[in-house]
């Protein structure tokens, strides 16, 4: 099923996303370190809290739900980080891993449209929403950083 596939990538996205957020909120440094520490703990909050909420809609499909790091890294879109940049360099990864959210989640909102699955496009919107919000403040944080 089309639909389901593209909420697994919904889920290995934002499982991705998660952990980078909480990754760097774990190692940011620098003087603007309490805002940033504080604005990654929201943001890595925000996707955790949407992880078991996007698995439920997938097994509303009848369709078993990935849940192992392996099966993660071949569906998510987002790399992995392997070592702790600044955080200039944390924020703009995020603001772009964030537009890779949007794009899995647009897709999947797409897919359940199609399939006439309301309750899966009305939750879609709501994160679509969310990521265009945390976008809007990524984009402001980092605008005029080299």
């Amino acid at each position: 099923m089309a639909l389901a596939d593209d909420l697994k990538v919904v889920l290995a996205d934002t499982f991705s996303f998660y952990l980078k957020a909480h990754n760097y909120h774990w190692n940011v440094e620098g003087p603007n370190f309490s805002d940033y520490h504080a604005f990654l703990g929201t943001l890595y909050a925000d996707a955790w809290g949407a992880v078991d909420l996007i698995a439920e809609h997938i097994r509303t499909l009848d369709v078993y739900v990935p849940g192992s790091y392996t099966r993660f890294k071949e569906l998510t879109n987002i790399e992995e980080e392997m070592k702790i940049p600044n955080a200039s360099v944390m924020l703009s990864r995020l603001e772009s891993d964030n537009r890779k959210v949007l794009e899995s989640l647009n897709k999947a909102r797409d897919a359940a449209e199609t399939a006439g699955k309301r309750g899966i496009v009305n939750y879609l919107e709501e994160r679509i929403d969310t990521h265009e919000k945390h976008g809007w403040m990524l984009r402001a944080i980092t605008k005029g950083r080299g």
